[in-house]
Parts: structure tokens; C-alpha cells; sequence
């Protein structure tokens, strides 16, 4: 028997969720802008505490490794890289990406030999993306990419194209052009999609080293320059 804490933070979502042996127990979420930080510790202790389980009997914890939101990203790792290091227990990192390709699949019946398209928006008209096959074993490795009609048309021009997520919603004009395009609203980067992969990881023993590890940005942080006077 295993408790695995389940933290998801790269995107507006902040979601924390606790799994026994690959069911879900509890789970709490916000999509608040900016509130990772104020909602993040809240989180953790409600879904302990709904569960009856003490810090102690957590057996690991697993983040959304990213690629997403750099601020989200870096407080989500913060934060289960600390109660990794206090518990003594292993950390576990779950492609972010992947995590919303399994939630369009809960939440949707797909057509057969259907191909997937996780989208995290990554500003102006750049989208962070990869491709999975129905299974969801990997098409296409992760990518920043700059969209326009053409730029998925390898993956659509024969197969039943699906695209969701936050980074879908700006181009959804763009793809809606092709009878084998299709967008799925409503699917987020929730954790209740990470159980599978985390799960899998646990009992190959597949763990990051704590010291190390840090999220997978894909894309370099460019600070905005403040607009107040006197901050830089």
C-alpha cells in the first residue's frame, strides 16, 4: 500500500490530489490567477487531512514537471522538493503535457486510431505541444511551437486530430479549417491525470535526484520590466 501526493502546477490550475495505489482520494483545486503561492501548503494539508493521513505515512510525492508556467512551475517543484526532503521520501516528476493528454481521455470518448494534442499556452502565438497516438505512447517529443494553419497538418491530413488544453483555446480558428481536426473543451492539467504515470514511476522505483532536479521550462524566463517607478 502506497500514498502518493500529487501536485499539478503548471499552468492557472493550482491542483493537489492524494492517490493510494492508483485510486484517487482526495483531490483540491483553484484556477485563480496568481494563487499558487496562498493555495499551494492550504491544499496539501486539506487533502491530508480529508483523507485521515499524516505527512508521515506519504510514501512519495509527484510534480508536474512542466513544460508551463515558469512561476507555477518553480513554486509546484519548491514545494515538493521541501516535504520530499523533510519526510525522507522520494520524488517522483510526471511530464506535464502527458498529465492533460490523460485527462482529454477521461473526459472524452475518442475515435478510434485518434492522435492527441496537448497544447499549454506559451504566450503571444506559441503554444508548448507534443503528439500521442490513442494509447498515448509518444508521436512527437515536446516542442514550443509557433502556430499556424500548417503546422500540424503531418498529423491531421489522415488521422482524427484532437488539440485541448489552454494553449488550444487561441487556435482553435487556426485548425478548425480540416474535417479531421477537432478541439475538446473544458480539459485542464487537473492531478487526478497524473495517478497512472505516477504510479508506474513508484513501482519502477523511477525517482529524481532531489538535489538536482529542477522543472522542465523548455523555453528560458525573460522577466517583464516593471512599470512602477523605481523597480527594476
Amino acid at each position: 500500500m502506497a500514498y502518493i501526493l500529487l501536485i499539478e502546477t503548471s499552468t492557472e490550475l493550482c491542483s493537489v490530489a492524494l492517490e493510494k495505489d492508483g485510486e484517487l482520494i482526495s483531490i483540491k483545486e483553484s484556477d485563480n490567477n496568481n494563487s499558487h503561492s496562498l493555495n499551494i501548503a492550504l491544499f496539501i494539508e486539506q487533502v491530508l487531512k480529508e483523507a485521515d493521513i499524516k505527512p508521515e505515512k506519504l510514501d512519495a510525492v509527484a510534480i508536474g514537471k512542466g513544460p508551463g508556467s515558469y512561476t507555477g512551475l518553480r513554486i509546484g517543484v519548491s514545494s515538493a522538493k521541501g516535504l520530499c526532503y523533510g519526510l525522507g521520501i522520494p520524488l517522483i516528476a510526471v511530464d506535464s503535457l502527458l498529465t492533460l493528454a490523460y485527462n482529454a481521455k477521461s473526459n472524452y470518448a475518442l475515435q478510434s486510431g485518434a492522435t492527441l494534442c496537448p497544447m499549454i499556452d506559451a504566450r503571444r502565438m506559441e503554444v508548448y505541444s507534443a503528439i500521442y497516438a490513442e494509447n498515448l505512447s509518444l508521436i512527437r517529443e515536446v516542442r514550443a511551437d509557433i502556430v499556424d494553419e500548417n503546422t500540424y497538418f503531418d498529423f491531421y491530413k489522415d488521422n482524427n486530430f484532437y488539440y485541448f488544453g489552454n494553449g488550444a483555446v487561441k487556435c482553435r480558428e487556426i485548425l478548425s479549417s480540416s474535417k479531421n481536426t477537432h478541439y475538446l473543451e473544458n480539459v485542464n492539467i487537473s492531478s487526478r491525470g497524473m495517478i497512472k504515470s505516477a504510479e508506474e514511476k513508484f513501482q519502477k522505483n523511477d525517482f529524481e535526484n532531489l538535489a538536482y532536479f529542477e522543472p522542465f521550462y523548455l523555453k528560458d524566463f525573460i522577466a517583464a520590466k516593471s512599470k512602477i517607478k523605481g523597480l527594476v
